[in-house]
């Protein structure tokens, strides 16, 4: 299994933020489907303000190339993630063509 964490914000604006969670509550089937035949097999996102936190378990065969040309070939996705961008806000830093920024781990502990 593979794990990966990344960041997004929303923009700062209390309304847009509800209608943002509304969105997810739940998401629509076709997106569902599409993550889940990427190799994901859990995801789950977090809020604190306007600042997105996004988990990821993923088997072994998925990539974010995969996932990339599986959504750039999905109409459902695209509209999907054109509508999301209206709510959402690049971190400093973001490469450009992306919106979610891996998160480096710097720290681990085991027992």
């Amino acid at each position: 299994m593979k794990q990966f964490i990344l960041f997004l914000d929303l923009k700062n604006d209390p309304e847009l933020i509800r209608e943002y969670e509304k969105y997810h509550e739940p998401i629509p089937e076709e997106i569902k489907m599409s993550i889940l035949e990427s190799g994901i097999e859990s995801m789950k996102m977090f809020r604190f303000e306007n600042r997105l936190c996004m988990e990821i378990i993923a088997n072994e065969s998925f990539s974010f190339a995969k996932k990339e040309e599986l959504d750039t070939n999905n109409p459902k996705v695209q509209a999907w993630e054109n509508l999301m961008s209206s709510y959402q806000k690049l971190i400093p830093g973001t490469p450009e063509g992306t919106k979610w920024v891996l998160a480096k781990n710097i720290f681990s502990l085991k027992s």
